[in-house]
C-alpha cells in the first residue's frame, strides 16, 4: 500500500517520539484493510454484487480494494462544481464563504456518516489494550488513521478550487486557501468529536448510533437536492453586492473563512472583517486545545457504544397492537404487522436505505409544484390542478417494497419454516405491507396533504382522499409486480441493481393514476365516481392481490 510505504520514510521521526513503528504500521495496515469492506454513503449501492452466501464475486480484481479511495473521484466532481464560484470574480467574501460552506458541508457529513467508525473505534480498547502494546503507539495509529482520510477527502474536494484560484487570483490566494483548508479540517474534527462527547455523556450509545444514521440519511437527501439549490442561487444573488455586516454572521463559520481574503488580498480594514478573520484562525486552534483536554473523557465514554441501550417502549407497543387489531383481518396478520413494524424501527441499515426515500417523497412534490409556478407564488395555486403533484409521495412505495425482503438479521428467517404457517403466506405479505404503509407512507402523505390543503384551499380535500385511495391501489399493484421473498429473509448484500430498473414501469403507472384522476375532475361528479371505483378496486386487490406464491 503506497500510503504505508510513504510513512516508512518517516520511521525515524516516529521512533524518536517513542512510537513502536513496526507495531503502529501493522495496526494501521489492518485498519485500512478493514475499511476496504465498508462502502461510503456517497456511492451507495455501487459495491460489487454478492452471491447468495454473501461472498463477493471478483472479476480478477484485487479482493481488498478500499472503497473510499475508489470514491474520491465523486468528491473531486463536487469540488470542481464549487470551483465555479472561485472563478466568477473577486467578491471574495461572497464567493469564498459559499465555497467553504459547500466544503464544510461535504467534509462534515462525510466525516460523520462514513468515518464515525474511525473516530469512535472501540476495538482498540477491546483488543489492543489487553496486549503488550504501548498506548502511545495505539494513539498514533488512530491519529494517522483519521489524518489519512481527512487529507484524501479534503484534497479531493479542494484540488480543483485550488488550481482555479491559483490561475485566477495568484499564489497568495492559493496559499491562503491551503491554510484555511487545514484550519477547516481541525475545526470539523474537533466539533464532531465534541458532539459525540456530549451525546455519549448524557445518552447511551444507541442514541449516538441513531444520530449517525440520521446524518447519513441527510447526506443522501442533500446530495440529491443540492443541484436544485445551486441552480437557483443565481436567481437571487447579485455577485457584485457589497458586504453588509450582521450580528448573526459571527455564528456562520463559512463567513469566517471568506473574510481573510478581503482583509489580506483586498486590504479591506473593516473591523467586522478583521474579527471574522481572527475567528477563522483562533477558533480552530482553541478547539484543538479543548479537544486535547477532553480526549480522555471521550475515550472513557466510548465504552457506552458497547451498551445496547434500552429500547423498550411499553406505550408504543400497546399502540401498535391496537393498530394491528384495527387493520388486520386475522391473528396471523396482526402478528406479522407488529413484527414488520418492529423490524423497520430497529433495522439501522434498512432505515439508511429507505428513509431517504421519505425525504424525496416529501420534497419532490414541492419542487415540481414551485418549479412550474412561473413566479406566481402561493397566490397562483388555488384553482389549479397542480395538487396532483401529491402523487409523487408514492414514489417511495416501490423502494420500500424492494427493501422489505432484506435484513441484517436474515439468518433468523428459519423461523418462517419453524412456525405452523403451512403454505399460506398471504397473512405474512399483507400484514407486512400494511405495517410499511402505516409506518412509512401514511405519515408522509398526511403531512403533504395537510400542506397542500393549506396551499390550495379546503376544496381539494375530496381529491386528497381520492389520491390516498389511489396510492393504496398502487401499493398492491407494486407488490404484485415486484419479485417476492419472505420479509427480512435475505441479506442486504444480495440486492441487485436490476431491482431499481424494475421500478421504472411503476413510475409510469403512478403517472397514469394521476392522469386518470385529472380526467375525473373534468366530469361532473367524476371525482366521486372515481372514488367509488377505487374503493371497489381496493377491496378486490387487498382480498386477492396477495395470493401469489413466494418467488426468489
Amino acid at each position: 500500500m503506497r500510503l504505508l510505504k510513504f510513512l516508512d520514510g518517516f520511521r525515524g521521526l516516529f521512533e524518536r517520539f517513542g512510537v513502536d513503528y513496526p507495531m503502529m504500521r501493522r495496526i494501521l495496515q489492518i485498519k485500512l484493510t478493514m475499511d476496504g469492506r465498508r462502502v461510503p454513503t456517497i456511492i451507495g449501492k455501487t459495491r460489487k454484487k454478492a452471491n447468495r452466501d454473501g461472498r463477493r464475486l471478483y472479476d480478477g480484481q484485487e479482493p481488498e480494494k478500499n472503497q473510499f479511495f475508489s470514491s474520491l473521484w465523486l468528491y473531486l466532481i463536487f469540488g470542481a462544481l464549487s470551483s465555479m464560484f472561485v472563478a466568477l470574480g473577486d467578491n471574495f467574501i461572497f464567493q469564498m464563504s459559499l465555497v467553504f460552506g459547500i466544503l464544510m458541508f461535504m467534509v462534515m457529513t462525510s466525516l460523520i456518516s462514513d468515518f464515525s467508525s474511525v473516530l469512535l473505534d472501540i476495538r482498540d480498547r477491546q483488543i489492543l489494550f489487553s496486549k503488550p502494546v504501548a498506548r502511545r503507539t495505539i494513539g498514533m495509529a488512530k491519529t494517522l488513521h483519521i489524518f489519512i482520510y481527512m487529507f484524501c477527502l479534503t484534497g479531493a474536494l479542494g484540488v480543483v478550487p485550488l488550481g482555479v484560484g491559483l490561475y485566477r487570483h495568484g499564489i497568495g490566494f492559493a496559499l491562503l486557501f491551503v491554510a484555511e483548508l487545514i484550519l477547516m479540517d481541525l475545526l470539523i474534527v474537533v466539533f464532531t468529536a465534541l458532539i459525540y462527547l456530549a451525546v455519549l455523556k448524557f445518552f447511551d450509545g444507541e442514541r449516538l448510533k441513531d444520530l449517525i444514521n440520521y446524518v447519513q440519511i441527510g447526506l443522501t437527501i442533500g446530495l440529491a437536492l443540492g443541484n436544485q439549490l445551486l441552480i437557483r442561487v443565481f436567481d437571487f444573488v447579485d455577485l457584485q453586492s457589497a458586504f453588509q455586516p450582521k450580528w448573526w454572521q459571527f455564528w456562520v463559520a463559512p463567513i469566517w473563512f471568506g473574510a481573510p481574503y478581503e482583509v489580506l488580498l483586498h486590504g479591506d480594514g473593516n473591523r467586522m472583517l478583521l474579527v471574522l478573520s481572527l475567528l477563522a484562525l483562533f477558533v480552530p486552534v482553541a478547539a484543538i486545545l479543548i479537544y486535547v483536554r477532553v480526549m480522555p473523557s471521550l475515550e472513557k465514554y466510548l465504552q457506552k457504544l458497547a451498551d445496547p441501550g434500552n429500547r423498550k417502549k411499553e406505550g408504543a407497543g400497546k399502540r401498535v397492537k391496537a393498530i394491528s387489531r384495527l387493520l388486520c383481518a386475522s391473528a396471523k396478520e396482526q402478528v406479522f404487522f407488529r413484527f414488520a413494524w418492529t423490524m423497520m424501527g430497529n433495522e439501522r441499515e434498512f432505515k439508511l436505505k429507505v428513509y431517504p426515500s421519505l425525504g424525496f417523497s416529501l420534497v419532490f412534490p414541492l419542487i415540481f409544484l414551485f418549479a412550474m409556478g412561473e413566479g406566481q407564488g402561493f397566490a397562483g395555486l388555488p384553482g389549479t390542478s397542480k395538487y396532483l403533484f401529491i402523487y409523487f409521495c408514492a414514489l417511495l412505495v416501490p423502494s420500500v417494497l424492494i427493501m422489505l425482503r432484506y435484513s441484517g438479521s436474515y439468518k433468523a428467517a428459519w423461523i418462517y419454516r419453524a412456525l405452523p404457517l403451512g403454505e399460506d403466506v398471504v397473512p405474512i405479505y399483507r400484514g407486512t405491507l400494511l405495517a410499511a404503509l402505516v409506518r412509512l407512507v401514511l405519515p408522509v402523505y398526511a403531512l403533504e396533504a395537510a400542506l397542500f390543503a393549506v396551499l390550495f384551499g379546503w376544496r381539494i380535500i375530496p381529491d386528497l382522499i381520492v389520491a390516498g385511495l389511489a396510492i393504496l391501489v398502487y401499493s398492491v399493484l407494486c407488490f404484485a409486480y415486484l419479485s417476492k421473498a419472505l420479509p427480512f429473509s435475505e441479506r442486504f448484500e444480495t440486492a441487485q441493481q436490476s431491482d431499481g430498473l424494475r421500478t421504472i414501469p411503476l413510475m409510469l403507472l403512478l403517472g397514469g393514476l394521476a392522469l386518470v384522476h385529472y380526467a375525473a375532475t373534468l366530469l361532473s361528479y367524476g371525482i366521486y365516481l372515481y372514488a367509488a371505483l377505487l374503493l371497489a378496486a381496493n377491496w378486490l386487490l387487498w382480498q386477492r392481490g396477495f395470493a401469489i406464491k413466494e418467488r426468489g
